[in-house]
């Protein structure tokens, strides 16, 4: 508590030390030391006079983020927690939101952003993405900015990983210049390997299999959203308050139907390793042919072989989109035609005849059921009526992807920690 606004602040004791982990400035001013030791020893008379001192090495293995299958039920809420703070004391500190500019403790351009504290100070972060982005490079950008941190933006023109350079060439070079990576890539296998040869953290911001930034905003939409939270506590009985102090946050969705229909892409992959291991069922409808992914199949049935003391969430698989948002609180969809999917988008709106999200479709879910989706939205996919209504929350979970991507970027470039 500051002055009677809640706010999060970190010490800047908590950060990791020197020896710990080298900052790029630091890496830096000792990359010039040793190239001048270099030259001088190269001098007649000196040679045996200057010992080069070696190199600082960081002992801890860098906190890499590339699934939600690589956190447990209580990281994940641990970041929406941490996320849930930032948002709200940006939202007490900002003019945007009602709060007027001279009574703001964040007064004038000079103190603009310390509402948080920059844990990034000083630090670079390289942003490559080589894939397209609207929402996940602002979001990343202004996380960054907001802890003190400097983005530096590689996108499709200025970096091609693994074609004019090897991917291990890649990581190696950008990890040393940088405090931290977050690639939005191609293959799940091009972020497997920058985070195996990287230096530094590195946060999957999209691959081809995993997408875990949009499914953390996606949790953190549902914690908001009052009529979800109120409605599942209040049906809750007394034997159901088991792990809610290792859910934390989070422990209001446990029974939470969430439906799935649409393709069997990355958004549903880190919706299987999540969602049941937090207590949230999950059904999930997909045209015939579409089959799910067998490794994020077994990543998740590896996750749910973890004792817990609270139910875990079912899961159910069909290719009946009205059968799976029986009785669903929440129902989800998602591009059918994903980057690179081009090529095939006749034959992918033929198969998705049907997968459409209305009312009409969804006349058995909850009453009162929600609507999201990651963004952006084409019309075949949900209707105006649903997208535009008061069902859906995909804007707020569209700014929540700022605050998760914020929350990560603190825990993993700012402290070495997940």
């Amino acid at each position: 508590m500051n002055g009677g606004k809640q706010c999060w602040y970190m010490h800047v004791d908590q950060r990791p030390s020197q020896q710990q982990m080298l900052s790029a400035s630091d890496r830096l001013s000792l990359s010039r030391q040793l190239t001048c030791q270099k030259s001088i020893s190269g001098l007649p008379g000196n040679r045996r006079n200057i010992q080069l001192a070696p190199a600082k090495t960081n002992e801890r293995k860098p906190p890499s983020l590339l699934s939600l299958a690589d956190l447990s039920p209580k990281q994940i809420s641990e970041v929406i927690a941490l996320s849930s703070s930032m948002k709200l004391a940006h939202r007490q500190n900002s003019p945007k939101h009602g709060l007027d500019p001279a009574n703001s403790p964040a007064q004038g351009k000079a103190q603009a952003g310390r509402i948080f504290d920059q844990s990034l100070r000083d630090r670079i972060v390289a942003i490559m993405f080589s894939k397209r982005s609207t929402r996940t490079r602002v979001a990343s950008e202004t996380a960054v900015y907001s802890l003190g941190g400097h983005p530096v933006f590689l996108g499709p023109s200025d970096i091609q990983l693994g074609v004019n350079e090897s991917l291990y060439d890649t990581a190696k070079i950008v990890s040393s210049m940088a405090d931290g990576i977050i690639a939005r890539v191609g293959g799940h296998d091009e972020i497997e390997l920058l985070a195996k040869e990287s230096d530094v953290p590195v946060l999957n911001a999209l691959s081809a299999r995993y997408h875990p930034t949009q499914i953390l905003a996606d949790l953190q939409t549902m914690v908001e959203d009052p009529l979800l939270s109120v409605k599942m506590n209040a049906s809750k009985s007394a034997s159901e308050s088991d792990g809610n102090a290792e859910l934390g946050i989070l422990a209001p969705l446990k029974g939470l139907k969430v439906a799935w229909v649409g393709d069997s892409n990355n958004i549903l992959a880190d919706m299987l390793v999540a969602y049941p291991r937090l207590g949230i069922d999950l059904s999930v409808a997909v045209p015939k042919g579409y089959d799910r992914d067998e490794v994020v199949w077994g990543e998740m049935q590896d996750g749910l072989r973890a004792p817990t003391s609270w139910r875990k969430g079912e899961v159910e698989w069909t290719n009946d989109p009205a059968q799976a948002v029986r009785d669903a609180d929440v129902v989800v969809t998602d591009t059918w035609i994903s980057m690179g999917d081009e090529a095939s988008k006749e034959q992918r709106l033929r198969d998705f005849s049907g997968y459409q999200v209305t009312e009409a479709l969804c006349k058995n879910a909850k009453p009162d059921w929600k609507f999201m989706h990651c963004l952006p939205r084409k019309q075949n996919e949900v209707d105006d009526e649903v997208f535009y209504g008061d069902r859906s929350i995909v804007f707020p979970e569209g700014e929540n992807r700022r605050w998760t991507i914020q929350a990560l970027v603190d825990k993993m470039f700012g402290r070495w920690e997940l």
